[in-house]
């Protein structure tokens, strides 16, 4: 099954195909997405017990998928830009503040998204895996969208770039938030299925769905390298 026709949403269900999309040489650009450290380090599970082995449990499936998945064709795709001369760009979340004073409101709410981390800690870098190289532009956000939190959209349009290809995590908080922005920014955004996670499948399958079509299109990186210039 082609991107043109997978992931559909209720809303365009029998809505004509979309038009391959016209990837330039110098107007298209890979995103990565808040791959950090504080997300895929894991504790030892022998000093855990309770809750806290059970939430350890819980997100085995998001780190199989990030170490089977994600890494490997996120790392495909720093290849493939690298190698062709095309920009790549990296967002991640952290604070300038050590008390996180700078943080934005969704980032101090209690629970899942009450994220600490100042930019100099280990937590808050890029793992060596996918780290940047040479002068390929990290922007530090306090905010989901790398848009919203940061002058990414100038960077973005000084460049030249019409065309930006997402990856990374999580597929439905700040992958979908960049995405949004994005897109109302009227850049013509890819979403690199094989590239993204979430949570859990469910989710990142949901989110999927609904930022499909409208404001991105969808697909996996066999099919993006396809158009590659």
């Amino acid at each position: 099954m082609s991107w043109k026709t997978s992931y559909r949403s209720f809303y365009y269900d029998g809505a004509p195909e979309p038009l391959d999309p016209v990837l330039e040489n110098g107007k298209v650009a890979l995103l990565v997405i808040d791959v950090q450290n504080t997300y895929l380090d894991r504790p030892d599970p022998a000093t855990l017990e309770g809750f806290e082995l059970d939430h350890y449990h819980a997100w085995t499936p998001f780190h199989q998928r990030m170490h089977g998945t994600v890494i490997p064709t996120i790392q495909r795709l720093l290849g493939e830009f690298r190698g062709r001369g095309l920009d790549v760009l990296f967002a991640r979340i952290a604070c300038h503040l050590k008390d996180g004073r700078d943080r934005s409101l969704s980032q101090k709410k209690p629970g899942w998204n009450d994220l600490l981390l100042p930019k100099n800690f280990y937590e808050s870098q890029i793992p060596d895996s996918v780290e940047p190289i040479g002068e390929e532009i990290v922007v530090t956000k306090t905010t989901d969208s790398a848009l919203t939190g940061t002058n990414l959209r100038l960077i973005l349009t000084n460049l030249g770039v019409t065309h930006v290809v997402c990856v990374g995590i999580f597929t439905d908080q700040c992958v979908s938030s960049t995405v949004r922005s994005l897109a109302d920014e009227s850049f013509d955004v890819i979403v690199v299925e094989d590239g993204c996670a979430a949570g859990s499948q469910e989710l990142h399958d949901r989110e999927i769905e609904i930022i499909n079509m409208i404001y991105a299109s969808v697909m996996n990186a066999d099919e993006l390298v396809g158009y590659l210039p």
